[in-house]
């Protein structure tokens, strides 16, 4: 099958996809956000997936009082809005945390890449399996460990534990957004990291933290 060719505006962002990405991209429709807007609303019926060219997303949930959790960060070059495919209602919200573009793929548009291009179902599979193992840690930590334990394990999710010999610096990371993924206030947030800070641990910047060595296991 020959696909069609992306919008002149997007040609470079479809170009840095994977090539198994960049196929299932080019079947969609491709649409662009402002920053905070919400792409998709839990608890409706949705049948697409999206490819995300450019920008970031957040995932998560609210609750009547509009408390926040974080599931999880997607960046460009991912994809996400799949777990629509037990045909139930979308399990949380999609926002965007900056400008974006997306590929919108219809259920028969990832039929046809599916037919076309069989491989994908394993990749889509294992994508589906890697998320459910995060919501898994999620509700492990949420149950487990204290508001402490579980800012150590979210910052530590990302490249893994740093060292004197090997700081890590996480950019594009607020108070807030650690908060949100811990079930914790954002005020509790900033007062732990403050500590950390002056304890020599991490070195905190405008949406950077860095690293400086292993945390400790309790504070």
């Amino acid at each position: 099958m020959v696909l069609p060719s992306p919008p002149a505006a997007h040609e470079k962002l479809v170009a840095a996809l994977s090539p198994s990405l960049r196929a299932l991209a080019l079947r969609g429709t491709f649409r662009t956000y402002r920053k905070n807007s919400v792409i998709i609303n839990e608890g409706e019926i949705g049948d697409s997936l999206f490819v995300l060219l450019e920008g970031r997303v957040k995932v998560y949930s609210t609750d009547a009082d509009g408390k926040e959790i974080t599931y999880n960060i997607v960046d460009a070059g991912d994809y996400f809005a799949e777990m629509w495919l037990d045909g139930g209602p979308r399990s949380a919200s999609v926002m965007t945390l900056e400008p974006s573009v997306c590929s919108v793929v219809s259920r028969n548009a990832l039929r046809d890449h599916l037919a076309d291009e069989p491989e994908f179902a394993l990749e889509l599979v294992s994508q589906v399996i890697r998320r459910a193992r995060a919501a898994t840690e999620t509700a492990r930590n949420m149950a487990l460990l204290d508001v402490y334990g579980r800012v150590v394990a979210t910052l530590e999710s990302h490249q893994g534990s740093a060292s004197a010999e090997n700081p890590i610096t996480l950019t594009q990371i607020t108070h807030q957004q650690i908060a949100s993924r811990v079930g914790a206030s954002r005020e509790m947030v900033s007062r732990l990291l403050k500590d950390l800070e002056k304890g020599g641990y991490i070195e905190l910047g405008v949406k950077r933290i860095t690293l400086r060595k292993k945390l400790p296991a309790r504070w």
